[in-house]
């Protein structure tokens, strides 16, 4: 009995003492880009060393590109109800929460500097916040670059009259089918995933992603025109799983949390640096790019004003804070 107590008592002081360390924490993070997109690299080269480093090892990452967890809505299920940890999104919640329709929002910004103002700054906490009170399960910790939007085609694409009569493979998001209906084409929703299959077999001519995502995807090898337009500067965002995230110590949230920060900041950098050397190299893969001149930017703004007025009339939300957001310096 006397070696049963001396034993209990070493295990009661060696845990007070933690030399038991506590069960490992592993984090999944999935996504739906090839890892060479900025935001995918940068989980690779921040996230995942700065959170495994922040925590001295009590926490592991494992990060799953290319849709390997599942397309975008299966991502936001997944931290929705828990069985995943983290995920990159777009904005498969915008029926639900009209506000997110902002990361679509076209022609908001003056340039790629200005978006990344926005999304690393007090707006981007702000909606943070009311994100979490719309769904209690989730937490959003960054916004990141998508991309600058441009059209591709394997039919002809250099001037806005293009678009009349082409098919173009657009997200499920009414701002990017309205775009397309009020250039003249025809919309089509198609996943992410079965897209560079839907382009190579012309079930669509064409399809609306930044170059960036022409290149991790290559689209460049089935399409051979790409048309500048930057309609839109789309973002990605980082979210976690509250139930777990909020089981976590306050010093390893802040750990999650301060990475990605670091994430979103880093893959902005990086996006914006690439963008004229993804010009480049999709003009010598033999694509042919040519950039939207400040006039057809204007007859697209005015094409598409139908769109965009009935957003502002039916969404309360979307005049403040786009006028917010145009008047970050």
């Amino acid at each position: 009995m006397k070696v049963g107590r001396i034993l209990a008592a070493c295990v009661t002081l060696a845990a007070a003492s933690g030399v038991f360390a506590a069960s490992p924490i592993t984090i999944k993070v999935g996504d739906n880009w090839g890892e060479s997109h900025p935001m995918a690299a940068a989980l690779d080269k921040v996230f995942k060393p700065q959170v495994e480093k922040g925590s001295n090892g009590a926490i592991t990452v494992d990060v799953y590109h290319s849709g390997t967890l599942g397309n975008e809505g299966d991502l936001w299920n997944g931290v929705r109800n828990g069985t995943i940890e983290v995920a990159v999104v777009g904005t498969p919640m915008n029926q639900e929460y009209p506000t997110m329709m902002i990361s679509d929002w076209p022609f908001l910004y003056r340039d790629l500097n200005h978006a990344k103002k926005v999304w690393t700054g007090p707006i981007a906490d702000e909606i943070n916040a009311g994100f979490h009170q719309k769904f209690p399960t989730v937490h959003m910790l960054g916004w990141g670059p998508n991309s600058a939007r441009t059209f591709t085609s394997n039919k002809k694409l250099a001037s806005v009259d293009d678009f009349k009569g082409q098919k173009f493979r657009m997200p499920s998001n009414p701002i990017h089918v309205g775009i397309a209906q009020n250039l003249g084409a025809s919309a089509q929703v198609i996943p992410l995933g079965e897209l560079f299959s839907a382009l190579e077999t012309k079930v669509v001519d064409g399809q609306d992603n930044g170059m960036v995502t022409v290149i991790s995807e290559a689209f460049y090898e089935v399409q051979k025109y790409l048309y500048e337009t930057n309609h839109i500067i789309a973002t990605l965002e980082i979210i976690v799983s509250a139930p777990f995230f909020d089981k976590l110590s306050a010093e390893h949230q802040k750990v999650i949390r301060d990475a990605a920060r670091a994430t979103a900041e880093k893959a902005w950098d990086d996006y914006i640096a690439s963008v004229d050397k993804d010009r480049q190299f999709l003009k010598d893969k033999g694509v042919t790019v040519t950039s939207c001149s400040a006039a057809d930017q204007q007859k697209i703004i005015e094409l598409i004003k139908p769109l965009t007025d009935k957003l502002y009339a039916e969404q309360a939300w979307a005049k403040p804070l786009t006028d917010k957001i145009k008047a970050v310096q």
